[in-house]
C-alpha cells in the first residue's frame, strides 16, 4: 500500500470495515479477459482469520471460471463522502476499502452450506435465519479464503 498513514491493521478496525460493507466484487480471468462481480456476502471472522462467503446459481460464467481457476483477488467499500473545498483541486473523498487475494473454494457439505447461508443473511439483514439441508443444497456456496488483503481508511 503506497499510503501508509491510511492503512489499518487492528483486526476490530477491519473488522468494522468489513461489517459496513454489504456488496464486494471478486475479479477473475476468464481466459486472457478479466471479468468482475459484485455480491452480497456474508463473513466469519474465527482464530484471526477471515472468511467470505456467497452463494450463486449452479452454472453460469462465474462458476464456469472459478472451477478452472480458483485464484481471485476481491474489494469491498463504504463510508463514501465527498470531501468539499473552495479549490476544486482540494476536493477529495472519504472512504474504507478492503482488497485483497484469495482462493475460492466450493462448499459442498450440507451443514456448512446451511452455515454460509446464515451468516450471509445475518450480514445482510441483521437476522438470525435457519435453514434446512434443501434449501442449502438449491444453490452454489463459495467461500473466499483470503491469502493476503490490506484495509484503508481515507478520511
Amino acid at each position: 500500500m503506497r499510503r501508509k498513514d491510511r492503512e489499518i491493521k487492528d483486526n476490530f478496525e477491519i473488522l468494522e470495515t468489513v461489517k459496513k460493507c454489504k456488496v464486494f466484487r471478486i475479479a477473475m480471468i476468464d481466459g486472457t479477459q478479466p471479468y468482475i462481480v459484485p455480491l452480497n456476502f456474508g463473513y466469519s471472522f474465527e482464530n484471526d482469520s477471515l472468511t467470505l462467503y456467497f452463494h450463486s446459481a449452479k452454472e453460469g460464467r462465474k462458476i464456469n471460471i472459478l472451477k478452472s481457476n480458483n485464484n481471485i483477488c476481491f474489494e469491498m467499500d463504504c463510508e463514501h463522502r465527498l470531501i468539499s473545498d473552495t479549490s476544486a483541486c482540494k476536493y477529495g473523498y472519504a472512504f474504507e476499502s478492503i482488497i485483497g487475494d484469495g482462493k475460492v473454494e466450493f462448499v459442498e457439505n450440507p451443514n456448512e452450506k446451511c452455515k454460509a447461508l446464515s451468516l450471509i443473511m445475518n450480514h445482510q439483514t441483521g437476522q438470525d435465519f435457519t435453514f434446512n439441508e434443501k434449501q442449502a443444497q438449491s444453490v452454489a456456496i463459495l467461500k473466499v479464503i483470503p491469502t493476503s488483503f490490506a484495509c484503508k481508511k481515507s478520511k
